[in-house]
């Protein structure tokens, strides 16, 4: 089926009207935004497929566009900080060899809210997938993941359906894969009902100097872009932009198509094989030739753009080269879709060949899972300009930055929380029965039905598992493969706060999250070296939601 470019033209339309066409494309732009799109960053009328892509890229998932000014008062550098939050994943360094190579823990923190809220099973199961993705794409192996939950009301049958389906997702996914669970944390409040919380902390091990990095290297004009993994589909298209608005329970059958489908017994193949890949390329001293990243919200535009831009590039990309899963979707669709289990190589093109062979006959994509593959699709521009082919047709030509970096915004914000006081709280008449309350109450209960379902001690990495201390315990290097002076090294990590803390006050909440986190890892006696945080707020365009972040 032929696609032509579609050209939206918002030339002298009211902004009723502008909004209205908006809504009728199911594209999630503001009327400001639009017009900036066609009278600044482009000049001219945009195609469907560019404002598809700006609403996307231009998202708060992917942006940041209201939280990155505040984001910055964070400190993301120090002594052990090897990589703070600027990629794929953050990398910190734990032990030094003798011969003076610090190895080192890669970290990532990722949430899958509103999928999960509506579609439990898949969009845990999807969110464990990019978690990993995201720490495997900085050259490292990984070796272990958490969980963090918030529920609703216990004893509403939506929170349990909500909660059984995403419990079963993290150990459907995670299991599968051969990587331990080591902790986590879990609440239940009223407040979750409607959008529960679901975020994944994943570890990886990797030594400095073999790091592969999320962006283009140095001189890599005509660099080809290699996307791998499952044939590109329809499923998560959307999902990006789903994930920056409000669930409304009407849309609920609308967004589903914007959840990803999990496939975790591919993505252990695509882990494997890649494993075998970085052992190739370090063998070869080609570590610092390339470029590798997750496909996750944007799709196949999100990682080449990004992978470009990132570096001072463009990108060019043509999308009948791409292997798909499904006939007569919009180009949009292949262009932007959240099919899960796929990642993207910046290669020269002397190496591609290599990369090529290494996944679709040595691996044999192809024969592990249907349409599956690694196919060239773009290569590396040095102008800056982001060009997408359909066929004969142009159907994106945006400048790389303007794309990724358009929109930002200063909103209003009001300092505190509306109707957020300390509880007042009488002199119990029973202390007995107050103990008993705490003590049955579900945020204190036993968590063993959760963490029995997970694998805890695959690997053999594990010193103290999920259940039996404040932290989770692992040494990550205690295998021949690593050097002997490094092999008893430990690390621990806790995941931890009380969303109570943040109605009374969310500046306090904020501190008490990350020193009750510290206490666990302490209590286990190692010593704090690094945080991360997983930031998850309502609607950002209302000022007290705005104060609380």
């Amino acid at each position: 089926m032929a696609f032509t470019q579609e050209i939206v033209d918002f030339t002298g339309l009211t902004d009723p009207k502008i909004r209205t066409k908006l809504e009728k494309l199911n594209i999630p732009l503001t009327v400001e935004e639009t017009l900036k799109i066609q009278n600044d960053m482009l000049g001219r009328a945009p195609s469907l497929a560019e404002l598809i892509l700006f609403s996307i890229q231009g998202s708060e998932h992917c942006s940041y566009k209201s939280s990155r000014t505040h984001l910055k008062q964070f400190t993301t550098d120090g002594p052990d900080v090897v990589l703070g939050a600027k990629e794929d994943a953050g990398v910190v360094a734990v032990a030094t060899d003798n011969d003076g190579h610090r190895w080192c823990v890669v970290m990532s923190h990722e949430s899958h809210n509103h999928p999960s809220q509506i579609v439990p099973y898949e969009g845990a199961a999807t969110g464990v997938g990019g978690n990993v993705r995201d720490v495997m794409c900085m050259g490292a192996e990984v070796i272990a993941c958490t969980d963090s939950f918030r529920f609703g009301d216990i004893n509403s049958n939506k929170t349990k359906w909500i909660h059984d389906g995403v419990v079963a997702g993290i150990a459907g996914y995670g299991n599968p894969l051969g990587i331990p669970n080591i902790g986590g944390d879990l609440y239940y409040h009223d407040g979750y009902n409607e959008n529960c919380l679901v975020t994944l902390v994943t570890l990886g091990i990797v030594r400095e100097d073999q790091i592969i990095h999320s962006y283009a290297p140095k001189n890599a004009d005509g660099y080809d872009l290699i996307l791998i993994g499952k044939p590109t589909d329809n499923s998560g298209f959307g999902g990006a932009s789903f994930a920056s608005v409000e669930l409304e329970e009407a849309k609920k059958d609308q967004n589903k198509g914007a959840v990803q489908e999990p496939n975790a017994f591919l993505e252990r193949h695509l882990l494997k094989s890649t494993y075998a890949l970085f052992d190739i390329l370090k063998e070869k001293g080609l570590i610092d030739n390339i470029g590798f990243k997750d496909l996750g919200a944007g799709g196949v535009a999100c990682a080449s753009i990004e992978l470009a831009e990132t570096s001072g590039y463009g990108a060019e990309v043509w999308m009948d080269k791409v292997h798909i899963g499904m006939d007569n979707l919009h180009p949009s669709v292949y262009l932007c879709s959240e099919t899960q289990e796929r990642f993207m190589w910046v290669s020269p093109p002397e190496i591609t060949s290599l990369i090529l062979e290494h996944y679709n006959k040595v691996f044999d994509l192809p024969g592990v899972s249907e349409g599956a593959q690694a196919s060239v699709i773009g290569k590396i521009r040095d102008d800056g300009q982001y060009i997408v082919h359909n066929g004969d047709d142009e159907i994106v030509n945006a400048p790389a930055p303007e794309i990724t970096e358009g929109f930002l915004y200063n909103r209003p914000y009001e300092a505190r929380m509306k109707n957020c006081t300390e509880p007042n709280i009488l002199e119990p008449t029973d202390y007995n029965k107050v103990l008993l309350d705490i003590l049955s109450h579900e945020n204190m209960a036993n968590r063993e039905p959760i963490f029995e379902q997970y694998d805890k001690q695959v690997q053999g990495r594990v010193h103290t598992e999920t259940g039996r201390a404040d932290s989770g315990v692992m040494a990550p290097f205690n295998s021949e493969k690593y050097p002997e002076e490094i092999r008893n090294v430990g690390i621990a990590l806790s995941t931890d706060h009380n969303p109570r803390y943040g109605l009374i006050d969310p500046y306090w909440g904020g501190v008490n999250a990350v020193v009750e986190a510290m206490r666990n890892v302490a209590a286990v006696g190692a010593t704090p070296h690094a945080i991360t945080d997983c930031l998850c707020f309502g609607n950002r365009k209302n000022p007290t939601r705005c104060g609380s972040l």
